[in-house]
């Protein structure tokens, strides 16, 4: 099979798992009924990188032919790209109902703290996860100038909700959030 299809068919087959398990798992968590179509995770903006994504692809794989054809690069990607799936869905169903895809901004009752499993060792594993994730699907298919753009705008989307979920952490769990959060990193690089 030629370099390009299995990459093709490698982004195929990773993005449909990505989002599928997503909403797999927010129903299994939360219910039929409570979960909507944005617990698929595709926004406008998350169709645009896609798009160019493919674009520069196309456009390389006519143009620079041999660049698509690095193999190690490629599968070094999809390395990536099984990491980041692991780490995401591991963080899914470690907070099993503390997990949401948007941010609570209200206290609820049975909302508590997750600081086992892997929240021991990063207070962001989805957010990490989802950054290795994106970054890799560019590195599988080769794409120089989408991997320095989804690294920089991936960062930057997670830089900021971040923060604004931090600030809801820190009302809703105080002192507690506080030690944790000395203890424990983002799981971003550059984000304390």
């Amino acid at each position: 099979m030629e370099t390009w299809c299995r990459q093709l068919l490698q982004m195929l087959a990773a993005v449909v798992f990505f989002h599928a398990s997503e909403y797999a798992l927010a129903v299994r968590f939360h219910g039929r009924h409570r979960v909507n179509a944005s617990s698929l995770l595709i926004s406008k903006q998350y169709l645009l990188a896609m798009i160019c994504a493919l674009i520069e692809y196309v456009a390389e794989l006519m143009l620079f032919r041999e660049l698509k054809e690095q193999w190690w690069v490629s599968n070094l990607g999809l390395a990536l790209v099984v990491i980041g799936e692991l780490i995401r869905k591991v963080a899914v169903i470690t907070a099993g109902n503390a997990f949401t895809h948007n941010i609570r901004i209200y206290y609820q009752e049975n909302h508590q703290l997750v600081t086992d499993g892997i929240y021991r060792f990063v207070r962001h594993p989805g957010y990490c996860g989802f950054f290795i994730w994106a970054i890799g699907t560019q590195i599988m298919l080769c794409n120089p100038i989408c991997i320095v753009g989804f690294t920089f705008v991936t960062w930057c989307f997670f830089s900021r909700r971040i923060r604004y979920e931090e600030f809801f952490l820190r009302q809703f769990f105080g002192q507690q959030y506080e030690v944790y959060a000395q203890k424990v990193p983002s799981g971003l690089p550059f984000i304390k």
